[in-house]
């Protein structure tokens, strides 16, 4: 891709994540939540299983197209 191309496609892409983040409501829920501690895991394990599933979903998918 040449550096105009480049560019564009950043542009879109930080459009739509802007977007995502902006169009959720703030509650007064998230204010009053404790920050997590530095012992804590970035990842939980409920956030890993659905990280690895939709991986293994969209393998899946993406095979069935190819074979």
């Amino acid at each position: 891709l040449k550096a105009v191309q480049m560019l564009w496609v950043n542009l879109i892409m930080d459009t739509l994540a802007s977007l995502a983040l902006a169009t959720e409501p703030p509650t007064e829920e998230l204010l009053l939540r404790r920050p997590h501690g530095r012992d804590q895991p970035l990842v939980s394990p409920t956030m890993l299983r659905n990280i690895l599933g939709h991986a293994l979903y969209q393998l899946l998918v993406i095979f069935t197209f190819l074979f």
